[in-house]
């Protein structure tokens, strides 16, 4: 090392005398030592002159000397990973010493831990952070996008990209099987969850931090909302100063991640020709439809994919106006989102206001309010990309009179058009109208520490859909659609806090009464046979053929809950929380409350005597928590018995009759989970490495499951507290400084979770569900089918084993070896949900220029696959030319013949796991010589690109994409994922 710090000195002192020329530079020799709190070296301690590229590093005891120009004033800029960096001005000194403070940040970082905030020192239960610079430079619509594989333990994923579309997120692993998994969010200590708003609503550039809270002593306070995880999210607010403006805005283009492409001419012909060989049939056509062919004698193909599709433009545009007095706060933001889908008549477009503020009105009152408007913009028809993808290459597009042909490849009608949509007149939107507000009492005397504070929340949420379907869009007799529905929620908090330090003793206690209620109303038409198609879905009186339906309901919510943070010496730490909560969902028979404790211990290691002298681990503290937390799972209404309205002809008349609906159970009562959780936080070599580790456990019982019913009884089935669930799981966040030298920084961040998910039991007997694939043992959901063993080949004899299979149809696997393949044989191939995921982020950072490369895995999920099954289609559709079939020269041993009708109904399981590089974006950050020219007070500008390519075996759109069958489905889902680039900025106004 000596002679590496030798090296240096003789680089810095040649590139002084280059620099500042030998003739006027006037030299001075510093010597000096670099030391931590304790008084010890530090070696590779960077030491600089700051302005300039003079600079060295410590030796091995942390001693420097440099030569420096002593006809300046000199600031030395002093450097170490786990350090605070240090400014230190040279004056006449010939010896400068330096002693680094230890940084500290993240064990100081205030954390927002629901009713409250805690330093993540004295953190007992298992709370993470979503790193903030994936909120700010990352062109999501949805916030979840940009968590999406960087929390350890929260799995999201989007099975469509539609504009718009919200991804799903599961929290630990499912708990339940027939209710909901996802998560509880919380907006500024207001349930977003369970008002009718989404996390669409909520302006990702309005974030300003975000947490999720895992175990059952973090989300214990939310009691029946807390099962499946709790998401806290806290907006920005405005600061004491002067005003701070702020704009960003991004626009870029979108294309398919990975297009799936259908059959070329050429390729179509010689699978039409290998069909009919297959069927032994004679061909009399080249193409397999009339319609056709025209268009093949004149050489015309179509790209109905590209037709179909277009290049996606999304652009964003957010201003912020933030400040304040001492006494009075405010932040004021704007947002406006514009995408256009790659699929011809998708768009999402998104207009957001928030209001933010916060006033000391005496020294112990302060009041507030948090106002936010959000309008989502979903309208217009769209193409069908099922059916484009299906289209001959030879199809006609359009009538003589220009408008499209209804059935391109006619006589063939399993396929219409795929631009149909666009004819048709589509409107959805929603609007959430959203105000909150608090009033804060601070006591003092002897009642100093003890807080109230009351939050109230209303949000108003109408919704409207309205469609109208006409001759041009292949409906002869004009059907229009209309839907409106509205959601009025309230809340009502009341928190008593009371915290008081004495000697080495903290405490903390936290009381909570609060009040939900949510009113939901919905009323709907439908109208068929119009004399034209002028006036859409506006008229639907107009329409020969009525019919209408409304629904209202109200859910209601009363919980009291108490929570105690006690820590001696910031080493010990217990928290112990209580809460109560009674939901109007239960029925008579049972009390509608439950009571949902946990306890958590904390022990600060790195606090404790013996642990002053180590040098190599900076932190480390130890967390144990267990507890309880509830889930309604079910609707309101479910536990009274309930008929349906129909109408029938009766008499030669129209008469309206009720029919059985929906079976009651006033014993219904709460699924419960039970989690247990061991941490430990950790860091070491001053944190250049850190992170977390996590073990858990938990168990849901009194699953609120639909048990069959003989049909007899004129009901299908009816809920009822049966099951019981299981998941254990690890989880791993691992940060490191790899390299901090100069200019240039590296650092890491890895997280990996592992979840084992299984049905414990269903109906009290230990026995499997065989018609809903529900297993003891198993994982909620599996793939069951037959275990592919190749295909059946010419000369193989599949008589005996499958009768009636000839070459080239899918050969099974006889697993329970009684000679034949009979439904017995079937098995669990795999789980839908993953085994494990993980990503990897690597940050790099080299004077002013930031490059953040983020990598996603997702390991051990298998799914069906409709792209590989075209079952009674493939003599006429198109299909992808990477799914092939076999022939008897191919001989292939996983794909079937053309002839194949599969009729097993085989999935086509497949392994869906994938590695994605996820997101890159390269910044710069301009300097504040350049900002002054510019008269701004700060300038960035970045590039990113997000799924930017994926490593899979899947054979498909995309491992992640959900995509229907013709038939079956909702085919407007069939929207692959797409790939974003980008350019932004962010500029911020003196």
């Amino acid at each position: 090392m000596e002679n590496l710090q030798a090296n240096n000195l003789v680089a810095s002192s040649t590139n002084v005398k280059s620099t500042l020329g030998a003739n006027t530079l006037k030299e001075k020799t510093i010597t000096g030592q670099i030391t931590d709190e304790k008084g010890e070296g530090l070696p590779g301690a960077s030491v600089a002159v700051k302005g300039t590229s003079i600079g060295t590093n410590t030796d091995s005891k942390g001693n420097f000397t440099l030569k420096i120009d002593d006809s300046k004033e000199a600031v030395l800029v002093v450097t170490y990973v786990g350090f605070t960096t240090q400014e230190t001005t040279v004056g006449g000194r010939s010896v400068v010493n330096v002693q680094l403070k230890s940084d500290t940040k993240s064990l100081d970082e205030v954390v927002v831990v629901g009713y409250g905030t805690q330093k993540r020192s004295d953190i007992t239960g298992s709370v993470a952070s979503v790193p903030k610079n994936r909120l700010s430079q990352l062109p999501v619509t949805n916030v979840m996008q940009a968590v999406q594989g960087s929390v350890a333990g929260v799995n999201v994923s989007q099975s469509s990209s539609i504009p718009g579309a919200e991804p799903s997120t599961i929290v630990r692993g499912q708990n339940s099987i027939n209710a909901s998994s996802g998560p509880f969010v919380v907006v500024d200590g207001i349930p977003l969850s369970k008002t009718g708003g989404s996390l669409n609503d909520i302006n990702p550039n309005d974030i300003e931090s975000m947490e999720i809270l895992k175990d059952a002593s973090a989300v214990a306070i939310y009691g029946t909302n807390g099962a499946n995880g709790v998401i806290l999210i806290t907006t920005k607010r405005g600061k004491t100063g002067k005003p701070s403006i702020r704009y960003s805005n991004y626009t870029g283009i979108e294309e398919f991640s990975h297009v799936l492409r259908p059959r070329n001419g050429a390729e179509y012909l010689q699978k039409y020709k290998d069909y009919l060989i297959q069927t032994g049939q004679t061909q009399t056509s080249p193409v397999p439809n009339y319609n056709e062919l025209t268009n093949y004698n004149k050489g015309i193909e179509t790209d109905w994919l590209g037709l179909a599709s277009q290049t996606g433009i999304m652009q964003n545009h957010n201003l912020s106006i933030s400040g304040g007095t001492p006494n009075i706060k405010y932040f004021i933001g704007g947002d406006y989102l514009n995408q256009k889908g790659v699929i011809k008549g998708y768009q999402y477009k998104r207009i957001s206001f928030r209001s933010n503020l916060d006033i000391n009105v005496t020294d112990f009152l302060t009041v507030g309010t948090s106002l936010f408007i959000n309008n989502n913009n979903y309208d217009g028809g769209r193409t069908n990309l099922l059916n484009a993808s299906a289209m001959s290459p030879y199809g006609q597009i359009y009538n003589n009179d220009g408008t499209y042909t209804i059935y391109p490849m006619f006589p063939e009608q399993l396929y219409t058009n795929p631009m149909l949509g666009l004819t048709t007149s589509r409107v959805d939107g929603n609007t959430n109208l959203n105000g909150n507000a608090y009033g804060e009492i601070k006591f003092g005397g002897k009642l100093k520490g003890l807080k109230y504070r009351m939050n109230l929340g209303y949000s108003f949420i109408p919704k409207h859909t309205g469609s109208y379907t006409g001759r041009q869009a292949n409906d002869l007799l004009g059907t229009a659609n209309s839907f409106y529905s509205q959601t009025n929620s309230f809340t009502l908090e009341n928190i008593l806090s009371y915290t008081k330090d004495w000697d080495k003793h903290h405490l903390d206690l936290t009381a909570l009464y609060s009040a939900q209620q949510r009113e939901y109303n919905e009323a709907s038409a439908r109208a068929t046979g119009f004399v034209n198609d002028e006036l859409g879905f506006n008229s639907i009186g107009a329409g020969a053929t009525q019919s209408s339906s409304s629904y209202a309901d109200r859910y209601g919510l009363n919980s009291q809950m108490l929570r105690v943070n006690y820590s001696y010496d910031s080493r010990y730490l217990f928290t112990v929380t209580a809460r109560r909560d009674g939901s109007s969902v239960f029925g008579a028979n049972t009390s509608k409350y439950g009571l949902f404790p946990s306890v958590a211990l904390g022990w600060n290691v790195m606090n404790e005597n013996f642990m002053k002298n180590n040098r190599t681990i900076n932190n480390l503290k130890l967390r144990l928590s267990v507890g309880q937390s509830g889930n309604e799972a079910i609707s309101v209404y479910r536990t009274i018995t309930t008929n349906n309205i129909v109408r029938e002809p009766f008499n030669g008349l129209s008469t309206i009759g009720a029919v059985a609906g929906n079976l009651g159970n006033g014993n219904l009562q709460w699924e419960t989970t039970l989690s247990r959780n061991i941490g430990v936080d950790f860091g070491i070599f001053n944190n250049r490495i850190n992170g977390s580790l996590e073990l858990y456990k938990n168990n849901t019982t009194g699953i609120l499951l639909q048990r069959s019913l003989p049909i007899v009884t004129g009901y299908y089935n009816v809920f009822d507290n049966l099951g019981e669930t299981s998941n254990t799981g690890i989880e791993l966040t691992l940060n490191t400084r790899n390299v901090t030298k100069g200019d240039f920084k590296w650092e890491t961040t890895v997280v990996f979770a592992s979840n084992q998910n299984k049905i414990v039991d269903l109906y009290g007997d230990k026995k499997d569900d065989l018609g809903n694939r529900w297993f003891i043992g198993q994982p909620i959901s599996v793939i069951y089918d037959y275990k592919l063993a190749g295909v059946w080949q010419k000369g193989e004899d599949a008589s005996k084993q499958d009768p009636g299979a000839v070459a080239g149809d899918l050969k099974f696997t006889d697993v329970n070896g009684d000679g034949k393949i009979t439904a017995e044989d079937r098995v669990i191939l795999g789980q839908t949900a993953p085994k494990w995921t993980g990503g990897l982020t690597n940050t790099f950072h080299y004077k002013n220029f930031h490059l953040n490369v983020f990598i996603q895995t997702v390991q051990g999920i298998t799914r069906n696959n409709n792209d590989l099954t075209y079952a009674d289609e493939t003599g006429k559709r198109n299909t992808p030319v990477d799914v092939g079939y076999w022939t008897a020269e191919n001989m292939s041993q996983t794909r079937p013949s053309l002839a194949y009708k599969n009729p097993r109904g085989y999935g086509y399981a497949s392994d869906a796991s994938f590695t994605r590089i996820k997101d890159v974006t390269l910044s710069y950050v301009f300097t504040p010589t350049i900002l002054d020219k510019l008269g701004l007070g700060g300038l960035t500008v970045y590039a990113s690109g997000r799924n930017l390519y994926t490593f899979t075996n899947w054979i498909g759109w995309d491992p992640e994409s959900a995509q229907s069958q013709r038939g079956s489905g909702d085919w407007t889902n069939n929207y692959p994922l797409t790939r974003q680039l980008v350019l932004g900025l962010n500029v911020s106004l003196k």
